[in-house]
């Protein structure tokens, strides 16, 4: 495994890309189409990036206060206007165009296959503490407006208790297991929750318990309390509570990671967060899945050992709390406008004020399907471009671009229906109707997301050399996404690494399966250093994929060493 250094841009490390004067202006003869100007290294892609180098002093805590973190979400999202950014390629991103592994990301179902049962498993380490009763209360939970507590098991496991709010039953413990496993097969790390059924007598309260409230205070907390707090949750038939237990993380919280910037005190934390792929990317598939509660808060930066080198620690990067996805804060909030626009949406305001009220807007149409556990989620509305959270708080989304939402839904597409109705299963839906309104859904949003974003950036992959042929998927077809095989039409030109033309160009045409291989191709002589330009035409559709290729070292067959697109 080749490991880099997500430090810098991604033409000068971690895709181990060697700037080298090579535009073909400088060669002296331009081509009729002008290729990018970076070059790769004739080296394998960084599978791994070294940010696991040891933090030996705990790094401080970050504190967010989200009145402030939003006020200055506002502010910074009507400034930055008024800079005019100019845009930026995401970095941290390797020579394949691909995000390598990390302490924020861990390549799972996008790079090899997962099992039904590791997918419903998810991050479980210790598994669900319902078989291991009773609970021990040690203290409310702080934060959030649902009632919780924390916990230890019989076993000493400790977990977060989170029920739903009253009137919502099924709804956020649901969506939270559901969420949780998919964001995981996805590559991030997030904590281990699970869906459980409790008792009042199952719970215990330690001598010591207290209620703990934003402000720090701390105050006894008595049996009749817990039964007081409780009262008011929904039950099941039998009687039973719901509930989603969430494993505490080992290691030493940090707080949220910032939405720009770096945590200055972590020598490992060196690419500024906004210009992530693994978080610009995130976009894709937060809006597959309506997760519209992203917030510096509901991100969480552990201070951790290593459990190869317990003399070593580093920062691991979660992302938490998904019960407010697939739909529930339109439901719960009472507010259809969830996932099309912003809470405070200074814009859309002006937009009704001028038209009087009177310009249609999609989500008034949205209707529950009126079973129990399901959300306000659905995909008739869904707009994979123009989807919103709840605020534009968090940075990365806002500089993600048409390439980071590719790679994304690239993943996305990786999922089979058999894969999330296993997901599905994790949420103990009482009702079988929604369980499979759930999962159809996710499925409908699914190939949405990918069908948009593969119809803004070539959503060609998978490419090889073979016996001179160069192959490679067009996931548009692989997926089968839109009809569009009779009007494809694929242009190869090879180019040594001056920019100078190999051969004549060809031209393909794909076939049903999506995979397609074209040549013989030309190939540039010494390493063999040549340059396929890729040019998709199909309907109104024109995309570019430059895929770089060379012999190995010490053996005469090439292999693929960086790809590019625009």
């Amino acid at each position: 495994m080749r490991r880099g250094r997500c430090f810098f841009a991604p033409v000068a490390a971690v895709a181990a890309v060697a700037p080298v004067a090579a535009l073909a202006a400088l060669a002296g003869c331009a081509p009729e189409r002008p290729l990018p100007p970076v070059r790769f290294a004739n080296t394998p892609a960084a599978a791994a990036v070294d940010d696991r180098r040891d933090v030996p002093r705990r790094p401080e805590p970050r504190r967010a206060v989200r009145a402030l973190l939003r006020t200055d979400s506002y502010i910074h999202s009507l400034t930055r206007k008024l800079e005019l950014p100019r845009p930026r390629r995401a970095l941290c991103v390797n020579a394949l165009d691909e995000v390598p592994d990390s302490t924020w990301f861990t390549n799972r179902i996008g790079v090899r296959d997962v099992s039904l049962e590791e997918l419903r498993v998810g991050p479980a380490r210790a598994g669900s503490p319902e078989p291991h009763k009773p609970w021990t209360i040690h203290s409310t939970k702080v934060g959030g407006t649902a009632v919780g507590f924390i916990m230890t098991d019989a076993r000493g496991e400790k977990y977060m208790l989170k029920f739903e709010e009253p009137g919502f039953p099924e709804i956020e413990t649901g969506a939270g297991a559901i969420v949780n496993r998919l964001v995981w097969a996805t590559g991030y790390n997030v904590p281990e929750d699970h869906v459980v059924y409790l008792r009042l007598s199952d719970l215990v309260l330690a001598p010591d318990a207290k209620i703990k409230d934003p402000f720090g205070n701390e105050h006894p907390l008595v049996r009749a309390e817990l039964e007081r707090r409780l009262a008011g949750i929904d039950r099941a038939p039998d009687g039973r509570l719901r509930a989603l237990a969430s494993r505490m993380l080992d290691g030493v919280p940090l707080g949220g990671h910032a939405v720009r910037g770096v945590r200055r005190d972590d020598p490992n934390d060196r690419i500024p967060h906004e210009l992530r792929r693994d978080l610009r990317g995130a976009y894709a598939l937060f809006s597959w899945l309506d997760q519209t509660d992203i917030k510096e808060d509901n991100t969480l930066d552990m201070w951790v050992t290593d459990p190869a080198d317990p003399q070593r620690h580093y920062v691991k990067h979660y992302l938490i709390d998904f019960g407010k996805s697939l739909g529930t804060m339109a439901t719960t909030k009472r507010d259809p406008r969830r996932g099309h626009q912003y809470k405070h949406d200074a814009p859309e305001v002006l937009s009704s004020l001028v038209t009087l009220g009177l310009r249609p807007r999609k989500w008034e149409r949205r209707v529950e399907p009126g079973l129990l556990g399901v959300g306000l989620f659905e995909a008739d509305t869904y707009n994979p471009g123009a989807w919103k959270p709840d605020s534009p708080a968090y940075l990365p989304f806002r500089t993600a671009d048409a390439y980071d939402k590719l790679w994304a839904a690239k993943i996305i597409m990786r999922f089979t229906p058999e894969h999330i109705r296993a997901a599905v299963e994790t949420a103990r839906y009482s009702d079988p109707r929604a369980a499979r309104y759930v999962a159809d859904t996710i499925i409908a949003r699914q190939r949405a997301t990918a069908r948009y974003w593969f119809w803004r950036v070539s959503p060609l992959d998978r490419f090889a050399l073979t016996r001179g042929w160069l192959c490679f998927d067009d996931l548009m077809i692989v997926h089968d996404l839109a009809p569009v095989v009779p009007t494809t039409r694929y242009t190869v030109t090879a180019y040594d690494r001056h920019g100078q033309p190999v051969g004549a160009p060809l031209v393909w045409r794909p076939n049903a399966t999506g995979r397609s291989c074209v040549g013989p191709v030309a190939r540039a002589g010494g390493d063999g250093y040549t340059i396929f330009r890729i040019d998709t035409e199909r309907l109104r559709f024109r995309g570019t994929t430059f895929v770089h290729t060379a012999r190995e070292p010490g053996a005469d067959a090439p292999r693929v060493i960086g790809i590019w697109r625009q």
